[in-house]
């Protein structure tokens, strides 16, 4: 077999931990990928954990035991986060983007791959020790955010649906009152989607009186699975909440002010 050299077996190691994050690698897999000692692919492994860790690009965790292994940690450093955070405030201080009723217009951002992948890089992080199961979220804006999230958490991905498809066979349903419209609405999972006992990350766009995280929270109690955080890149901080458990956001949003002005603040948990 080809004899790779350190920068080639650097790149190509570097490329399959970043396809697969928070998965366990065996160090077994790249040594016959790359035709070379455990020993010599150990030391390959190190010189790519000390250069993310300087630049604040991930971390590569060890993983002791006959099935252990290395697996790469989605991170995003402080800084770069912070700077982050203030640029989708910036977007959200443009006054154009109040609708009718005070509702602030985020589809735009939803859809811009880079800030979605930015946005999942950071509450992937956030979440990486919660031991997730699934991520979970509502139709249809959140959808693109929280694949993110759970491509970063190496889970799948299932999605609520406000109206049953005949093509995914029986589902569950539940009633549930929307915190945005104040009305009763629906939302149901087919029963293949999620195994039951699992723990479950709801991650959303906008977070308001928290009327969706309650009825997820239900509907998760339907297949005996519990709710082990929440995050969204926006929190409406001008609605009183009662959530099931702790939430985190990446931009709070305190409303209009009485000169029509937007305030936006990055979030500090």
């Amino acid at each position: 077999m080809q004899k790779y050299s350190r920068n080639s077996r650097i790149s190509v190691i570097t490329k399959l931990l970043i396809e697969n994050p928070n998965k366990i690698m065996s160090l077994n897999h790249f040594s016959e990928i790359l035709n070379a000692a455990k020993s010599t692919i150990s030391e390959d492994i190190l010189v790519i954990r000390e250069i993310l860790e300087s630049l604040e690009m991930g971390k590569i965790e060890t993983i002791a035991g006959a099935t252990g292994g290395v697996r790469y940690l989605a991170k995003m450093g402080e800084s770069r986060e912070v700077s982050f955070k203030e640029s989708i405030c910036q977007m959200l201080a443009d006054k154009s983007r109040i609708v009718p009723g005070n509702f602030l217009y985020i589809t735009d951002i939803m859809l811009d791959p880079v800030i979605v992948h930015k946005a999942g890089v950071i509450l992937a992080s956030r979440f990486s020790k919660s031991k997730t199961d699934y991520v979970i979220t509502v139709e249809t804006k959140g959808i693109p955010l929280a694949y993110e999230v759970a491509r970063y958490l190496g889970v799948p991905l299932i999605v609520a649906r406000k109206n049953s498809k005949v093509t995914e066979g029986t589902s569950v349903s539940i009633n549930y009152v929307s915190g945005t419209t104040g009305r009763l609405s629906n939302m149901g999972l087919a029963k293949r989607t999620l195994k039951e006992s699992s723990r479950c990350l709801f991650i959303d766009d906008f977070l308001r009186a928290g009327g969706t995280v309650n009825g997820i929270q239900d509907l998760l109690n339907e297949f005996d699975s519990v709710l082990v955080g929440i995050g969204v890149l926006v929190d409406n901080k001008d609605v009183t909440k009662k959530l099931p458990t702790a939430y985190t956001s990446l931009v709070d949003y305190y409303g209009v002010d009485k000169d029509g002005n937007v305030r936006v603040e990055a979030s500090k948990n």
